[in-house]
């Protein structure tokens, strides 16, 4: 089979759209720029962009090509159902496709681009049918208790560490790798080294916006970087060659044993479709998790409806997606010449959907920046895409953020952020790399223990 990263389509750097833009362009964000990022999703260019220019031509650094960036919800909508003529595959759902001779490490490359996320009908659905078991109800039903057990010994270490704690350190970024590891069958024995490999994965992003603060952090980071990665590279090509050998019931082995038109998967496939549900599963609940707590504590009056009635987590949970938007952005690729809200777009020509934009339509979610837990259509947000990319793991990322919350506000109902977090120069998920709490509320103590004396 062709390997998407193969055909790929480069980026050429092109600046000037084919076709005249309609709308205005506004430069104050440099959407390309990681660094940019830094402080979050950035909620008064996406309003500006909406109200004046809901399809703009956006240049970038002319390392990579420009793009449409569309911030209109039912545009957004528009684009993901036209899945023919906006393609994944094309140009892959990045930010940009840098020049072959940039690919480093060599291995790594290939891998983001040779994976499910990437692929068009029919082979997308293809290979998700393929998978689609491990995400279905029946199966999160069956983790679900090993899932509560993982989350009450997360609540019991930050209960020893507490009252101030990361809560990304010690809770959102474990309990994701833990999910994450039990589907796929991942050895107890392997699971730390994960944690290494997306450590290492995500600092490279961090090293290549401020090499000097990654390296007064991490001294050794630029001198280990390239091992760590050649070890997830043969802990992948040893797991899959044993799963098609001696296969499990776990998702490592249907990823091991899957075909597209009838041939195995090729290596580059098989290392993309393993390591896209570690590091895309990860990013999404984990940063949901985090960024519900800070939202929690930034609307007192949601969190008070929701200890009086914990029924509404599920109600919350989808507020805290639609506000928080992990995902900040998909790319398309136009497969010819076409048109979406006004806007001539010419073949190969590249749009962006910032969903952390749709998700604040105000046409959409009226009063769009306050969480409201109790509106009509809270759970249409673009959170996890739409039509046929919608997350395929977004029932376990909903899963867990249910079951956390559900056991968090029963062990500390006034847990809360402190202001401060690190955002980490990710332009593809809103990245909070560490977020202060006080399990027990601002400038909370500890509950003293009193020790009840014999009648």
């Amino acid at each position: 089979m062709n390997l998407i990263s193969d055909e790929i389509l480069i980026d050429s750097g092109q600046q000037i759209a084919t076709f005249n833009p309609v709308y205005p362009m506004f430069e104050e964000f440099r959407f390309w720029d990681p660094a940019a990022w830094t402080r979050g999703h950035p909620f008064s260019a996406y309003q500006k962009m909406r109200e004046s220019a809901p399809v703009m031509w956006t240049k970038t650094d002319k390392k990579s090509s420009g793009f449409w960036s569309v911030t209109k919800y039912q545009d957004i909508k528009e684009a993901e159902l036209a899945h023919k003529v906006f393609s994944s595959q094309r140009g892959s759902i990045n930010m940009g496709v840098p020049d072959r001779k940039h690919w480093r490490p060599e291995k790594l490359v290939p891998a983001a681009y040779n994976s499910l996320i990437n692929l068009d009908e029919p082979l997308h659905r293809e290979m998700r049918m393929q998978q689609s078991s491990f995400f279905f109800p029946g199966y999160i039903e069956k983790i679900r208790d090993r899932v509560g057990i993982k989350i009450d010994a997360l609540l019991d270490d930050l209960e020893a560490k507490g009252p101030v704690v990361d809560f990304v350190k010690l809770f959102s970024e474990d309990l994701p790798l833990f999910t994450l590891c039990e589907m796929l069958g991942i050895d107890e024995a392997d699971r730390p080294k994960v944690k290494v490999w997306m450590h290492h994965l995500e600092m490279a992003a961090q090293f290549l916006t401020n090499p000097w603060q990654t390296f007064f952090s991490e001294p050794m980071f630029p001198f280990r970087f390239n091992r760590v990665v050649n070890d997830m590279f043969s802990y992948g090509e040893a797991v899959m060659a044993d799963r098609r050998a001696n296969p499990r019931d776990d998702l490592l082995t249907v990823i091991a044993q899957s075909k597209l038109d009838g041939e195995d998967l090729p290596q580059p496939f098989l290392d993309g479709s393993w390591l896209l549900i570690i590091f895309a599963g990860n990013d999404t609940s984990r940063n949901s998790l985090s960024g519900t707590i800070r939202l929690m504590t930034e609307f007192q009056d949601q969190r008070a409806m929701v200890l009086a009635d914990p029924s509404l987590i599920p109600q919350m949970s989808e507020e805290a997606l639609r506000m928080v938007s992990p995902v900040m952005h998909m790319r398309r690729t136009a497969t010819e010449d076409t048109e979406l809200n006004g806007q001539r777009i010419a073949k190969d020509e590249k749009l962006v959907l910032w969903y952390g934009a749709a998700n604040r339509d105000p046409d959409i979610f009226p009063d769009p920046d306050t969480f409201n837990l109790h509106r009509d259509n809270v759970d249409k947000h673009l959170a996890f895409g739409h039509g046929v990319h919608k997350c395929l793991g977004s029932r376990i990322a909903k899963m867990q953020l249910r079951m956390a919350f559900e056991r968090i506000f029963d062990r500390f109902p006034q847990i809360a952020w402190t202001g401060k977090q690190t955002i980490a120069p990710n332009p593809l998920v809103h990245a909070i790399s560490s977020l202060e709490v006080n399990l027990y509320g601002v400038g909370g103590k500890r509950p003293t223990k009193i020790a009840m004396s014999s009648p």
